[in-house]
């Protein structure tokens, strides 16, 4: 999608229950969103959801991605790991592999890859990791477009090896002044005012600029808007963020990578 025009896909993280626990409601927050993060079992997710959830956003029409992750179910994936490249290489094929099954069985596809919490974060710096979850794409088959932050280092791996690349943004999250975000761990990195999420969203999609936690405002230019599904009110959230974004003339629409 180019830059500057009133279109944006809007992304959001499904199917991260395990078992009896469920966390998202994935049928709601599929009737919002233009794609689906589809946890890949090790983060969250398990095979029954994987296949539910892909079922879901085929009947829908949401497209579906591939949200890998390190194999962390304890930690929900937001723990920093050390996983040697070639092993990281071939668990993210796997967890491509896996999903794409229930994917193809709904009549769909695996669309794109999203890494997930802190393996996310950690590619937006680390050349080794970015290069060892690009390597993991490329074994999984298929040039698949890579959702991320822009100028990391997952994006230039991505480039290298002539895969796609989605430029992602997020409206309830911190952003510091570098446009890398605030981590968890530190105070004010989750935003939890709707009226601040709706007037972020609507100021990414059509202005490209955000406020930082420094108060300077910064470009975030962005093919895809994520909007988190694991927080309480998300799916009253969601619905006014697309509203919001539609009132403002904003076309919501898968991105185009």
């Amino acid at each position: 999608m180019a830059h500057g025009t009133l279109s944006i896909d809007l992304n959001a993280d499904l199917g991260e229950g395990f078992g009896r626990w469920q966390l998202t409601d994935d049928e709601a927050l599929l009737a919002i969103v233009t794609s689906a993060n589809v946890a890949c079992g090790f983060h969250a997710g398990d095979p029954s959801t994987m296949r539910r959830v892909c079922a879901l956003a085929a009947a829908h029409g949401v497209r579906i991605g591939a949200q890998v992750s390190y194999r962390d179910l304890a930690g929900f994936g937001r723990r920093a790991m050390d996983v040697p490249p070639r092993e990281l290489a071939d668990e993210v094929a796997y967890q491509i592999g896996a999903l794409r099954v229930f994917a193809r069985a709904a009549g769909a596809d695996v669309a794109y890859v999203k890494p997930h919490g802190a393996l996310y974060n950690r590619i937006v710096w680390d050349e080794g990791q970015a290069d060892a979850v690009v390597d993991g794409i490329l074994l999984s088959g298929g040039e698949l477009p890579v959702l991320g932050l822009p100028g990391s280092a997952v994006h230039r791996a991505a480039g290298a090896a002539r895969l796609p690349i989605v430029i992602e943004a997020f409206a309830d999250r911190a952003y510091r002044p570098d446009g890398t975000l605030v981590p968890r761990t530190e105070p004010g990195a989750v935003l939890h005012d709707p009226e601040q999420v709706v007037k972020r969203s609507v100021g990414i999609a059509t202005e490209g600029s955000v406020i930082a936690a420094t108060g300077d405002r910064i470009p975030v230019a962005a093919d895809s808007l994520c909007l988190h599904g694991d927080t309480p009110g998300a799916v009253d959230l969601a619905v006014r963020v697309r509203e919001a974004l539609t009132a403002a003339g904003v076309s919501i629409r898968p991105f185009v990578a």
